[in-house]
């Protein structure tokens, strides 16, 4: 079994994205997997091709969320923007084979094709000498695929455009790199949340078009807040690095996000990282919405935290504070917090001058 995370480095590791990275992770080290109990492999492939949102400190912020979670990866770093190369050779590939082909029709004529023939009929284009590249959809049929989490999932070739896959530039678009990129790492399993979806028949037909076969998809539910709206800053904490500010454990930040729709007993919900690798099963996953209470979170924070012993503990408080010589403030205030950050606020007279 091969799995990869590929986030885009437009900003912080969301914790829809690090869900997905740990249920990757997991999968990889649940093994053995195969007929030969090979160990699973974990690849890291950083999506960089937006040119204006992709930075290197974005970049170093997901490394450095991904190293905070302990989800190590074996394979890259990989970069997507650097192999412009072999994307252009595969494009070449499909335009030779001609299942794919130069058009320089813009929106307005793509709406005037489907005013001529129906807002049901997706566009299909002429080939020309230049322009933007398209892939071609067959005209009838489906283009499907059997999601482990949602199950049958079919679109109707006649009411899809032909995508574009490469501008006039040269610059490719997203759904065929990324087909290429998990083609040449031999990706067997693509988990990823369920908005990506709708990018899967375009991508099934670049890997038809290329002769192979594609990776079994799995695609994940989205996570919302405890009032029913889409998670976002409105519900706390909305990515790794502000749970880790606000005085979360790792361990109990795998340990929740792990849960969220994967199937687990209402009565086992205390696990290590390497307890969720040998229980975690793709095929339990729920289709359905999770729900990322952080009152839930404090709550398995604090038994995590009162795990970790009072010398460990006192090493995170003093890390995480700045200070030293905590140990005796540490011993009486054990019990009283759920957070590191819940700490110096009820020890701090303790250190007071007079």
């Amino acid at each position: 079994m091969r799995v990869r995370f590929a986030p885009s480095p437009t900003g912080a590791l969301h914790i829809g994205g690090a869900r997905t990275a740990l249920y990757n992770w997991l999968l990889a080290r649940g093994g053995p997997h195969g007929p030969n109990g090979e160990e699973g492999t974990f690849v890291l492939r950083i999506e960089d091709t937006d040119r204006e949102r992709s930075t290197p400190e974005n970049v170093e912020q997901i490394l450095d969320a991904l190293r905070w979670l302990n989800l190590d990866w074996d394979e890259g770093p990989v970069f997507q923007s650097q192999r412009a190369g072999r994307h252009r050779e595969a494009l070449e590939e499909l335009l030779a084979s001609g299942r794919a082909y130069h058009s320089s029709a813009t929106a307005q004529e793509v709406r005037a094709y489907k005013e001529r023939h129906g807002w049901e009929r997706g566009f299909r284009g002429e080939p020309e000498s230049a322009g933007a590249v398209r892939l071609r959809y067959p005209d009838a049929g489906e283009t499907g695929f059997d999601d482990v989490v949602r199950g049958k999932i079919r679109f109707a070739n006649s009411s899809r455009d032909d995508p574009v896959i490469a501008r006039a530039d040269g610059s490719l678009l997203y759904n065929f790199a990324v087909a290429v990129d998990d083609l040449d790492a031999g990706i067997t399993h693509v988990v990823r949340g369920e908005d990506h979806i709708s990018n899967t028949p375009t991508q099934l037909l670049v890997f038809d078009a290329l002769g192979v076969q594609p990776p079994v998809y799995a695609h994940l539910p989205l996570l919302y807040g405890p009032d029913g709206r889409k998670l976002s800053k409105r519900h706390g904490a909305a990515s790794v690095q502000e749970l880790r500010a606000a005085g979360y454990l790792p361990e109990a930040v795998d340990n929740y996000i792990a849960l969220l729709g994967a199937g687990f007993s209402a009565d086992e919900e205390h696990f290590s990282l390497q307890e969720l690798a040998k229980r975690f099963r793709l095929e339990r996953v729920s289709k359905n919405p999770a729900i990322f209470d952080e009152q839930k979170l404090r709550h398995m924070n604090g038994r995590h935290l009162r795990e970790l012993g009072i010398d460990e503990l006192t090493r995170r408080l003093e890390e995480y504070t700045g200070r030293h010589g905590l140990r005796g403030a540490v011993e009486i205030s054990a019990e009283k917090i759920q957070t590191l950050a819940d700490f110096w606020p009820l020890v701090s007279f303790l250190f007071d001058g007079p």
